[in-house]
């Protein structure tokens, strides 16, 4: 499978594309005013303390309080003390309390008006390792599950004799890779680490302390692999950065970063079309079938519908195959729209036990390829599906979109029929109690249409109220737009 990263630089934004076979894998927008800030360490204060909700607000310096549960708190470490004579933070356990400053990371983005989810556990990702600096230990991603693989990158760890007082977590990327490399990553993260330590007694409350990369350094480190065939950039000026980046990390690599020197990036490897297509609702099958994807506040419902599928088969096995096909865009489109939280998916109806555990099997095995922690409740005899994805980042959609000012973000506006009835009630209330000879009503054409189709409310209202009404016809009107003079 040939793998590409094309990364366009605007003023305004940055945005990359993943791309498997010519096909859009992978999408994120990063704007200044809008920079993600999770990853980000936060020196924070204690603003509330809320026991019925095992919960506390900080203040970290953001418009919105981040929110962070007290059990991670009691758990980890309660507040920031002192620097010992080894310049290491000393933390010592004590009550929560309000005023109390805390050592923060942030974990999940702020939804609405939900502000930032906070944790104690912090964690700073490298290549190959993710450094525990307060959580002393040694994990393995899950996601390597070859078990000698996994045993032979824990015996390296064990032999590089690192520090006792930190934490390790190896990353997928790290399989197959040396001693030597693996050495080099913990080496730059206790560094940093170093640093950042130096720097917090210094810092007023509340503070930033560590920023995570921006949206192309952080592609560059977590998907900038060996299989990845080139990575393209349209600026000068970052493709200098990446690969003074490249040179500090990956150096083998560099030689894979091409400069591009068109006008349209994107346009020239059809990924702008593609990107068009993720804001729709209907994403169509090969197989002429489509899916429909509904996004609402609490959750997202996912329609599997057969459209024009036309393979001459018996309904279960039309069903079925529809089902397998979709189970495999699902996957890729929760990851290409970045959608989390609550997932309903309602695949079509089949009869048969072994059809369903299938559907379910392939699903499960497509969402193997998602970097984002998710879980899958099982599939019922009607075919619906109930699944949890991490939602960490705004989706691509909301950083591209904003709820119409017209219909408020219900997506749908009044008929034009509802409109011409909405007048005549609004013109009888507007004539009530007034003594008047005549009466302006300004609405968009199409309402102006219906409401000349049927004359007699408007007739009714210049009997009953003894005055003339002038309708006049606006295209620069919305459909539900009146006004009476």
């Amino acid at each position: 499978m040939s793998k590409e990263i094309l990364i366009n630089v605007e003023p305004q934004e940055k945005r990359v594309a993943i791309l498997a076979d010519k096909i859009l894998d992978e999408f994120y927008i990063e704007r200044p005013n809008e920079k993600t800030i999770v990853g980000n360490i936060y020196k924070g204060k204690i603003e509330a303390v809320i026991p019925s909700i095992n919960g506390a607000f900080v203040d970290i310096g953001l418009s919105k309080k981040g929110f962070l549960y007290l059990s991670e708190i009691e758990s980890a470490y309660e507040t920031i003390d002192k620097l010992t004579e080894d310049n290491l933070l000393e933390y010592q356990p004590k009550t929560v309390k309000k005023g109390q400053e805390v050592l923060v990371q942030v974990v999940k983005e702020s939804f609405g008006t939900k502000g930032p989810r906070l944790s104690c556990q912090i964690g700073i990702a490298g290549r190959y390792l993710v450094l525990m600096p307060l959580d002393p230990g040694l994990g393995v991603s899950r996601r390597i599950e070859n078990e000698e693989e996994r045993k032979r990158l824990r015996l390296i760890m064990e032999q590089l004799e690192l520090p006792k007082e930190f934490g390790f977590i190896v990353r997928t990327a790290a399989m197959e890779k040396t001693k030597h490399e693996l050495l080099r990553d913990a080496n730059f993260l206790i560094k940093l680490w170093r640093r950042i330590e130096k720097t917090i007694p210094r810092q007023r409350t509340p503070s930033l302390v560590y920023e995570e990369y921006d949206l192309t350094l952080r592609v560059i480190r977590d998907s900038f692999t060996e299989d990845v065939s080139r990575l393209i950039v349209d600026s000068k000026a970052e493709y200098y950065r990446i690969l003074k980046f490249i040179n500090s990390f990956m150096s083998p690599l560099r030689k894979k970063v091409e400069l591009y020197k068109g006008s349209d990036l994107f346009g020239d490897y059809d990924v702008e079309r593609q990107v068009a297509k993720i804001f729709e609702k209907k994403v169509y099958l090969k197989s002429k079938a489509y899916i429909v994807i509904e996004p609402t506040e609490g959750l997202v419902v996912i329609d599997v519908n057969t459209g024009g599928f036309k393979e001459r088969i018996n309904q279960e096995e039309a069903a079925f195959k529809v089902n397998c096909e979709a189970a495999e865009e699902i996957a890729h489109q929760l990851r290409l729209r970045d959608l989390g939280g609550i997932i309903v998916i309602d695949f079509i109806d089949m009869e048969k036990e072994e059809h369903r555990r299938q559907v379910l099997r392939l699903l499960k095995e497509a969402l193997k390829a998602d970097r984002a922690k998710y879980d899958v409740l099982g599939i019922s005899k009607f075919g619906l599906v109930e699944m949890t994805r991490e939602r960490v980042h705004n989706t691509v959609a909301t950083i591209s979109y904003q709820d119409c000012p017209y219909c408020q973000g219900r997506g749908k506006v009044k008929s034009a029929l509802t409109m011409a009835i909405q007048v005549i009630k609004q013109l009888r209330k507007f004539c009530a109690n007034k003594r008047l000879r005549r009466v302006s009503v300004t609405v968009h054409p199409d309402v102006a249409a219906e409401l000349i189709k049927e004359p007699q409310g408007l007739k009714n209202i210049e009997r009953t109220y003894h005055l003339r009404v002038d309708l006049i016809s606006n295209s620069s009107f919305k459909v539900e737009d009146i006004a009476i003079t």
